[in-house]
């Protein structure tokens, strides 16, 4: 994976940094250049797991239409399952669709090999409210034009980050999703995510992702923490988060949902089918326990058995 010259992702001009795939614009800030600083003593250690089990006869994965970057969870729980990435979709154990547009195409898969993620297409933020609801059975989005109160608006792309508490009603505008407003506050001026990362719909762990109440829809947190899933979901609740997972034909990535303070619930806001990860503001032990985790889950998942009981699964 260090072979692929991926700093040529990025554009550098006046300050800014672009993403080519996706167009997301960061500019370059003391905070941004901050948390890449903190993010390569992860990556070494990763490196060290790449170059220790590359030779061992771990499955062998195809990513296609892209290969994922370091910067994204799978290729370090990649790297810790000591798996390999393959040289060709013939080659390979499970080919693994990667692509980090918020609509993707069908891409080929060999008859022989595993297919992961092949059908989750669309992770726009209207079809997983829509999906939500079915699943859930009560709603996250909104229609603006008839909703009185605060609502949030979001752009339908992949990873904007670009939400805004607004009034309603108001008039709707084309590229945007409006839903509901979550109180997800915690003691402290916080707002918690429950950041779910999905292996066949299963959730091997939890992350507490905890931010200042006014950033809340930024991409950055004050601090993070790792939880057994027990602890903040009920057995029904992770049943339901399972269902979402499979209608969303999802086998990997993960779920941002919050809780609502006024009722209880949950609300699946966000999926991510190619999520960053572990977070910047997770410490070093933790990245390893969270990577290390997911790669047994991720192993696990991968056994041919695993279809199987994923189909029979209620």
């Amino acid at each position: 994976m260090h072979h692929a010259l991926w700093w040529k992702d990025f554009e550098f001009q006046d300050g800014v940094v672009t993403v080519k795939k996706t167009g997301a614009r960061l500019r370059l800030e003391p905070g941004l250049i901050g948390e890449v600083l903190s993010w390569f003593p992860f990556y070494f250690v990763v490196e060290g797991w790449r170059l220790r089990r590359s030779s061992r006869s771990g499955p062998k994965i195809w990513f296609a239409p892209d290969r994922p970057r370091p910067w994204y969870l799978i290729w370090s729980v990649l790297h810790a399952a000591g798996a390999r990435i393959a040289k060709s979709e013939s080659e390979a154990d499970a080919v693994f669709f990667f692509d980090d547009s918020t609509i993707s195409g069908a891409v080929d898969c060999p008859s022989s090999a595993r297919a992961i993620n092949r059908h989750c297409q669309s992770i726009a933020k209207s079809h997983v409210g829509t999906v939500f609801e079915q699943c859930f059975g009560y709603p996250l989005n909104v229609d603006p034009a008839h909703f009185r109160g605060e609502l949030v608006r979001k752009s339908e792309a992949n990873g904007a980050h670009d939400g805004q508490i607004i009034q309603g009603p108001c008039v709707a505008e084309p590229g945007f999703v409006y839903q509901r407003l979550i109180d997800n506050s915690i003691d402290g001026g916080l707002v918690e995510d429950l950041r779910c990362p999905t292996v066949g719909g299963q959730i091997p762990l939890v992350i507490l992702k905890r931010r200042p109440r006014g950033d809340r829809f930024a991409n950055s947190n004050a601090c993070v923490k790792v939880v057994e899933t027990h602890t903040v979901l009920t057995a029904a609740e992770q049943a339901q988060l399972a269902g979402f997972a499979r209608a969303m034909q999802l086998d990997w990535g993960g779920l941002d949902v919050l809780r609502d303070n006024k009722d209880g619930r949950l609300y699946v806001v966000d999926v991510n089918k190619t999520d960053m990860g572990p977070p910047i503001a997770m410490a070093m032990d933790d990245k390893i326990r969270v990577t290390q985790r997911l790669a047994t889950a991720f192993l696990d998942f991968l056994r041919p058995t695993a279809v199987l009981e994923q189909r029979t699964r209620p």
